[in-house]
């Protein structure tokens, strides 16, 4: 039931009236306060608090124009209002059932002191957990048309905090996190993956910590005809300035009014679990239009993937010979024999989905082009229409079909995002013919247009328009290569996930991802919305695959800890991203992986402290079944859990799936052990942590 409860007051006199002295204005609930003023100069400024403890301190806001006075000169104040607004609503899916939102909005009415005297309104919305606010240039006589160079907006902070950071790269969020202070936020020495990053810029989220234990998250919600926000490090006295990603051009944003930016959200908590629990950035975007959403289906899948990143197979078909996307002569090609998504073993694929209750299976390498895209910023690689030889479309449709399985679609456009625009309407036309109804996108490579960035307006504007484009031939999409997510997700349910960040494939053919980089990542990136962080890897030491290209390398988890990635990092999308002759061999492991709800009615988070540990409680949808994932950085833990989440009276038998007792990530990683237990609402679990590890638990109920 919707229930809004709307007081509107008049703070500031009427509008027109200017306010050049005014006093300041404050919103509030709860612990959080807010407080918008002038300074001497004019310039709008706020602070935040929590409590008695400030966290935002005097900070300037602003919108820099080009070629045109902009509104971060002298303003005046014209008028302000106040509302409350307290209301519930349903996700069509998520890690709860129902989510409150509930706030108090400030919005401040400002005109330039000097001719042309354009107007602009600041709205703040204070939450129980933080504060959101935006810039809105309503329409008016003066000012139509209109270019963003920048933002004046501050986050200036009461010390120097410890801050978990990624360089403020614009075109890739793939790094591994830093832990440091504030005043040590230095990326010179960070190889870059795409763009060069200047060494004090970061991107958000960002995620603090104050001495005094206040728990800071500084992002942004409801991306939309806007570049994403980068923030400027101030290493001696904390502040942090924003910067957009530019275009081609330099600038920023080119709009037209009425316009609004996109909300700059702030969360604020003196508990880490408070964090991983606000739905402050949700409840900051627009509720979806979709009236029928019952084809969006939360899933997990397997799929052609995974042996690509072990060397055991290849996305391209032939290792010779690159032909143009308009040759007919694709069957000329001489086939390397590695090539993975070949008919036969998409069947196998099928028949394992199909035998363990998996609903999707994704095919990478399926259409032609894969010969001739990597590295090369070349406008058409891919068509997203045409099979290799060995892919039989239709042969393929008429099995899963039979299997009661769904394939999943693949459209990576190698950065050119220019010719997939054009193709896209056919794209889409083909996957329905063929019975897709779910696609996976990648944007690897720089981007085309060329000049553009992954993180500018241009872009952002192409993940929306696909996001919707989809919606309407009811296709759901993940995203990889993608803007990071801003909770879009509530506009757009049909957006089950994005990539955004380091996934599991790193450890396949890098470095690797430290013990402790799941630990950050829900304090970090899943803050804007879910990721696909493609877990469940069983052969943690990948030279089994292919001992000669995998020599070394290994996944730097343990095997427990994969499962319990399943629970503590949130996807309506799961991939069980391991061959299927990895789970073969561990079938009881694999239990966990089948069992394992992927949409909620409940989320409690147990324990957290970034980049240290992780335990989340989640409950099935419409079910009486609990799933709890426990997991540490590189330190060993014990923990003892509390199941008063259970409802009362009620018993469950815990199956736990816990580290071995010798077990550690980079020692003997697949070292496991399997108990069951018989709990109740009054019950404790301890659970022992190796190294690097985890721990899984599925809680079922049982008649006495």
């Amino acid at each position: 039931m919707r229930k809004v409860l709307l007081l509107c007051l008049l703070t500031a006199g009427l509008r027109g009236a200017a306010q050049p002295t005014a006093a300041p204005l404050t919103a509030r609930l709860d612990k959080v306060s807010l407080t918008f003023a002038l300074s001497p100069a004019g310039q709008p400024t706020y602070t935040v608090s929590y409590g008695q403890r400030a966290v935002i301190t005097p900070s300037r806001l602003g919108l820099e124009l080009a070629g045109t006075p902009g509104f971060d000169g002298q303003l005046q104040l014209i008028g302000s209002e106040v509302k409350d607004a307290d209301e519930t609503w349903q996700p069509v899916w998520g890690e709860v059932k129902s989510i409150r939102n509930h706030y108090q909005q400030l919005t401040v009415h400002l005109r330039q002191a000097q001719a042309p005297g354009r107007q602009l309104d600041i709205v703040f919305r204070v939450f129980a957990d933080g504060v959101g606010f935006r810039y809105e240039v309503p329409r008016q006589k003066d000012l139509t048309y209109f270019t963003v160079q920048g933002e004046k907006t501050e986050f200036n902070l009461t010390g120097n905090h410890k801050a978990f950071w990624i360089p403020g790269d614009y075109d890739s969020n793939e790094y591994t996190y830093t832990t440091s202070k504030l005043s040590e936020v230095n990326s010179a020495d960070i190889t870059p993956i795409q763009e060069k990053s200047a060494p004090n810029r970061v991107q958000t989220p960002l995620m603090l910590k104050s001495d005094d234990g206040l728990y800071v998250n500084i992002h942004e919600a409801a991306l939309v005809n806007y570049p994403a926000l980068m923030l400027n490090v101030d290493t001696k006295t904390f502040g942090l300035t924003s910067q957009l990603v530019p275009s081609a051009t330099g600038a920023a944003a080119y709009l037209q009014a009425p316009e609004h930016t996109p909300w700059r959200t702030v969360v604020v908590a003196d508990n880490a679990p408070a964090v991983l629990a606000s739905k402050l950035i949700l409840n900051l975007n627009e509720p979806t239009t979709l009236t029928e959403t019952s084809w969006i289906k939360p899933q997990k899948f397997v799929g052609v993937w995974w042996e690509m990143h072990v060397n055991k197979a290849s996305w391209n078909y032939s290792d010779t010979g690159n032909l143009k996307l308009a040759s007919t002569d694709w069957n000329a090609l001489k086939p390397n024999g590695r090539h993975g998504a070949n008919t036969a073993n998409v069947k196998r694929y099928i028949d394992f989905a199909a035998k363990n209750g998996i609903e999707g299976v994704l095919v990478e390498g399926w259409n032609v082009g894969w010969e001739d895209w990597a590295n090369n910023w070349k406008e058409e690689v891919f068509d997203f229409v045409t099979p290799y030889p060995d892919f039989n479309v239709a042969e393929l449709q008429q099995y899963a079909t039979g299997k009661g399985v769904k394939l999943i679609m693949h459209h990576e456009t190698s950065g050119s995002v220019t010719n997939y625009e054009r193709r896209q309407d056919r794209a889409l036309t083909f996957m329905k013919e063929h019975g897709y109804d779910a696609v996976k996108t990648g944007y690897v490579g720089r981007i085309i247009p060329r000049g553009e960035h992954h993180d500018g307006q241009w872009m952002v504007n192409h993940f929306n328009r696909t996001a919707e484009n989809m919606a309407q031939r009811q296709i759901m999409v993940d995203m990889h290569e993608s803007v990071r997510p801003t909770g879009l997700h509530r506009t757009y349910p049909n957006w089950l996930a994005s990539e955004a960040a380091r996934g599991n494939e790193f450890n396949a053919w890098s470095t690797g991802n430290p013990p402790e980089h799941e630990t950050i990542l829900p304090f970090t990136r899943l803050m804007g919305g879910p990721m696909d962080y493609t877990p469940g890897i069983f052969q943690i030491k990948l030279e089994d695959w292919n001992p000669a290209q995998n020599k070394g390398r290994q996944v730097h988890t343990t095997l427990a800890k994969q499962l319990a990635l399943y629970v503590t990092l949130y996807s309506p999308l799961q991939m069980a991203a391991d061959l299927p002759e990895a789970y073969e061999k561990r079938p009881d492991a694999f239990q966990f992986i089948k069992d394992v709800a992927v949409d909620w009615d409940d989320t409690r988070i147990l324990a957290a402290e970034p980049g240290d540990y992780i335990t989340t409680a989640r409950k099935a949808k419409g079910k009486e079944e609990w799933y709890v994932g426990a997991i540490t950085d590189e330190n060993a833990r014990a923990q003892t859990l509390k199941l008063d989440f259970l409802t009362p009276g009620q018993r469950y038998e815990a199956t736990i799936y816990a580290d071995g007792k010798d077990a550690s990530w980079d020692k003997n990683p697949m070292s496991y052990q399997i108990r069951k237990q018989k709990v109740d609402s009054k019950s404790t679990l301890k659970l022992q942590l190796a190294a690097g590890g985890g721990a899984a638990v599925s809680i079922k109920p049982v008649s006495r």
